[in-house]
């Protein structure tokens, strides 16, 4: 694996980081937490523009044809900057269920809506008992007369509140893997969104589906197929908020040298003092390392390899090495960093929700040892 980028994959980082830089500051990224939707629909319209919303897409739906790894790219930009706009959600959590799974009619009806901003989706996956887990799903879909009737309930929706489309998970069948996914109009009578809160004031939604009625042509993919989908979508989920974390500790890092070069101590600047230097000489070494993981697992993914070892070995590494990144830098700042005010603990807050998210270090460790025949 090669780790240098080409060209394009360059022009698109660099392009990234200064639209981001410029458009997504601290200030919107706090009004965005207060915010009733959790996005500006202003900003979300440019980055439209931009057609990143396209970057893994075929050109024939109005994307840009390139990779899964060029959108981690991407990603790495976006938690730079902890972006709070749905790009994550809807490409990765909408989007990509139905490139993966979709029939053509589907994908040729969806994707160029997705990808022009006029359709933001999310995935309803997670219920009460949160476990990643075919047995933990308990919302069932029955048919009759070529109608889906939906019910039960979905925990920890991301951006349900603004999306127009819900990729629901239901079972289907009596086996523990008989599952389907759907495609639900989240404006169909029956559902119920209720905002969630979260250590990352993030938009996350309950929603309760009663009685809903879904046409079949809605199913997505083969009727109890939906778990070998969700698999491949959630490994790239997990790879993509690992490359999320990649760019958040990325600057937390540059923030806390900078800090550390200006802040001054004793007549002279605290980066002089060797605790301080074995600080940052660790956080560069995390950083560096997440870099390596993330990467491999990112192209392994646009190579359609075995990649569960390595999604396993980014998200369980990432999700401590970003924790412990905002860790050290708190340390550095002393309590000014514990303050509101302060920009360390915006990503701290994150960083634990994206620990989280998409199964934590111990659940992938977990996977990484079945792997290993343990």
């Amino acid at each position: 694996m090669d780790l240098t980028l080409d060209e394009t994959q360059q022009m698109l980082k660099n392009t990234a980081k200064d639209f981001f830089a410029t458009e997504c500051t601290e200030t919107h990224v706090r009004e965005m937490e207060n915010d009733k939707d959790g996005y500006n629909k202003q900003l979300w319209e440019k980055i439209v523009n931009q057609g990143w919303l396209g970057v893994p897409f075929s050109e024939k739906y109005g994307g840009f044809g390139l990779s899964f790894l060029e959108f981690c790219i991407l990603l790495e930009e976006a938690g730079r900057v902890m972006l709070p706009e749905p790009l994550f959600q809807t490409v990765l959590l909408g989007g990509m269920p139905v490139n993966l799974a979709g029939s053509d009619q589907q994908k040729e009806e969806i994707l160029p809506k997705i990808i022009s901003g006029e359709t933001i989706a999310t995935l309803a996956f997670h219920e009460e008992d949160d476990s990643i887990i075919p047995d933990a799903i308990n919302c069932e879909a029955t048919l009759s007369n070529d109608t889906y009737t939906l019910s039960g309930k979905k925990m920890f929706v991301q951006f349900a509140n603004i999306s127009d489309l819900l990729i629901v998970l239901a079972r289907t069948g009596k086996s523990s893997t008989d599952l389907s996914l759907f495609l639900v109009p989240s404006n169909t009578e029956g559902i119920q969104i209720s905002s969630l809160d979260t250590i990352s004031s993030d938009k996350q939604s309950f929603v309760s589906f009663n009685k809903v009625q879904i046409p079949s042509k809605n199913l997505l993919g083969k009727e109890n197929n939906g778990w070998e989908t969700l698999e491949r979508v959630y490994s790239m989920a997990a790879t993509g908020k690992s490359c999320e974390m990649l760019g958040a500790s990325e600057q937390v890092l540059e923030g806390t040298v900078e800090y550390a070069k200006t802040r001054t101590q004793f007549g002279r600047p605290i980066g002089s003092f060797g605790e301080i230097q074995r600080h940052c000489s660790e956080m560069a070494t995390l950083v560096e390392g997440t870099r390596f993981v993330v990467y491999e697992a990112a192209w392994k993914l646009s190579e359609n390899l075995d990649s569960k070892k390595e999604v396993a070995m980014a998200k369980s590494w990432t999700s401590d090495s970003h924790k412990k990144v905002c860790a050290i830098s708190h340390q550095v700042h002393g309590g000014i960093g514990f303050t509101k005010e302060h920009w360390i603990q915006l990503y701290s807050r994150r960083a634990k929700a994206a620990e989280l998210a998409f199964g934590d270090a111990n659940y992938h460790r977990e996977k990484l040892a079945e792997l290993l025949s343990l």
